[in-house]
């Protein structure tokens, strides 16, 4: 039976309890983490979030009331415990933080009983992650989760306190919102006093810290809550924390500088880590020239080579055939690696075909500097003399090569190079490698729709010196864009914003945006810039993906406390769900029968 804690007052949790508490009374309360009757002495595991702290009943002083209490505890048992801290009479526990003590009991209550839990609450768990979310409030309870949310907590705080000294206010924008339908699907919400109308749920503050630079607030912050109606991955779910950022009066560098100066703090007090300052910066082409990816990852080499111009003669047909479609061939150079059997090398092609690839060319050199090559047949020994040394190769190397649109072409080897620094264990998770990307382009041509789309928004300036191709060849445009990158992970990004209203337009325009359309979608946008409008420029930071870099989790779900799974359900409380008749009536909305 459940006892009240009236009359007691916790005086510490766990790890609180120190060396220099020896000697000292103290009460402290939480949860059984096990229980050990050794015969006339039982040993406890008592945990809070701070850790486990170590509990010895004896009868001899803790009476024969709480001895019998003690002998019915079972693990998620909520105790309160009044006690002696002592020096821990068997060898010291180097694994915990209150190894060197114990705590001899001399008052206990049981504050509430538990029911046998459905999975242990235990580190590194290896549970089956769908129990978990289901029981998520036990599976919470687990350290590792628990330091997870605490840095997520002091992530938080820092920020805000770094931002406020920075001269930045922190300012709440609204989330229900007018629907923009440009970019991912929005989350729609009906109205009730508007029948018929629809509230949407914000992919990001973005208008509306535009609009408090037009309003004069000149440095503005948020940890805002966004919501994207999209397919899951491991880092994106249906609701998510942005850092977001906006500054007047600034241009690319001064945005890249604060944030710069924010990250090295972050990283430093959370992490131990010291950022070198300034961090590099790659342009976006060089980032897709050398790495095939727009976030590429530092921690180890293996970077794209460009060989067109080395096989552009060669009597290989897939070579030549991409390059006199307008594509290219490149490689990369898995060093050591020319041993690899062929089963495995099968199976990266496999995986390449995955990415859009029709095929993997590959060539290994022998430790004599032999080759054998899946295309040395239509090469002569010259040019595949050429092509091993245009690639760095080495006995021992093992070379793989794509040819295709360029596009497919960084697809798939951009993803074949951290395909293989998996399998090669390259990826550290405690090395650090921070990177901007920049100079991203303005737009992207979208086959689907057949037209040009914006990269970033329709509000992202593009850079001045390209504005003289916005007509004549739209996807040369360069944005004023950027991206903070980490170990092959978007960390944020953010962009300078137009703030002309010729070249705001202009880019409407060339989106293919009617004036009737962009005063529909954007009209309270456009019509504040009237009102003079000064330059600003911004950035935003997924939070989530954020502290799961620097906490090196798998996924954003083991930071999030209640996170949704891929379908964008919650296993905890089976939301989405059904709602009463009542409620549609009163909403004008029906739902219509689906066909099966």
């Amino acid at each position: 039976m459940a006892e009240s804690m009236s009359g007691m007052k916790r005086s510490h949790r766990c790890t609180e309890v120190s060396s220099a508490n020896i000697g000292e009374n103290v009460t402290v309360m939480g949860w059984v983490q096990k229980s050990r009757n050794k015969g006339g002495i039982i040993f406890v595991d008592l945990r809070d979030r701070s850790g486990i702290l170590q509990i010895i009943f004896e009868e001899s002083d803790c009476g024969q009331e709480s001895f019998a209490k003690a002998e019915k505890l079972r693990s998620e048992f909520v105790i309160a415990v009044e006690g002696r801290v002592e020096a821990r009479s068997g060898g010291v526990n180097e694994n915990l933080a209150t190894g060197a003590i114990e705590v001899r009991a001399k008052y206990l209550r049981i504050l509430s009983e538990s029911a046998t839990p459905p999975f242990p609450i235990e580190e590194n768990s290896k549970t089956k992650e769908e129990l978990r979310l289901k029981y998520r409030y036990l599976d919470l309870r687990r350290p590792d989760i628990q330091r997870n949310l605490m840095t997520r907590s002091r992530v938080a705080t820092l920020t805000r306190a770094f931002l406020a000294e920075e001269g930045f206010l922190e300012i709440e924008t609204p989330t229900l919102i007018k629907s923009t339908p440009e970019g991912a699907r929005d989350y729609l919400v009906p109205s009730r006093v508007h029948p018929g109308s629809f509230y949407a749920l914000p992919q990001s503050p973005q208008l509306f810290k535009q609009l408090l630079m037009c309003s004069g607030y000149d440095r503005y912050f948020q940890l805002a809550r966004c919501y994207r109606d999209e397919d899951l991955r491991a880092d994106r779910q249906p609701e998510f924390t942005q850092i977001d950022l906006e500054m007047s009066f600034v241009d690319v560098d001064d945005v890249l500088d604060v944030n710069e100066r924010l990250l090295k703090k972050l990283f430093k007090e959370v992490c131990n880590v010291d950022i070198a300052l300034p961090i590099q910066r790659m342009t976006w082409q060089e980032a897709m020239d050398r790495f095939g990816s727009d976030k590429p990852d530092l921690r180890f080499g293996m970077e794209l080579k460009n060989v067109s111009d080395v096989v552009k003669n060669c009597g290989f047909g897939v070579f030549t055939s991409a390059l006199a479609a307008g594509g290219s061939v490149r490689g990369i150079n898995a060093e050591g690696q020319g041993h690899m059997p062929r089963k495995k090398i099968d199976a990266l092609v496999e995986y390449a075909k995955g990415f859009g690839a029709k095929g993997l060319a590959y060539a290994s050199i022998g430790e004599d500097g032999s080759v054998k090559s899946s295309f040395a047949k239509f090469m002569t020994e010259e040019e595949m003399a050429a092509l091993v040394s245009a690639m760095d190769g080495k006995p021992g190397d093992l070379l793989l090569f794509a040819a295709d649109k360029n596009k497919v072409v960084y697809d798939v080897l951009g993803n074949l190079r951290l395909e293989l620094a998996r399998q090669l264990d390259l990826l550290k998770k405690d090395d650090f490698k921070f990177l901007w990307v920049t100079e991203f382009p303005l737009l992207e041509y979208s086959e689907e729709e057949g037209r040009f789309v914006a990269m970033h928004h329709p509000f992202t300036m593009p850079m001045e010196e390209d504005l003289q191709y916005i007509d004549s060849d739209p996807g040369r445009v360069r944005a004023k864009a950027y991206d903070i990158v980490l170990n092959g992970v978007e960390m944020g990004g953010g962009s300078v914003r137009i703030h002309q209203a010729d070249i705001q337009s202009k880019m409407f325009e060339v989106l293919g945006f009617t004036q009737e359309r962009a005063n529909d979608q954007f009209g309270f946008l456009l019509e504040a810039f009237k009102y003079g409008v000064p330059p600003h420029a911004g950035l935003a930071y997924g939070m989530d993906r954020m502290v799961m870099l620097m906490v090196g989790a798998d996924s954003i779900r083991d930071v999030i406390a209640f996170p949704k799974v891929k379908d964008a359900s919650c296993l905890m409380t089976e939301a989405p769900s059904a709602v009463d008749e009542k409620q549609l009536k009163e909403l004008g909305i029906e739902i219509a029968p689906q066909e099966d």
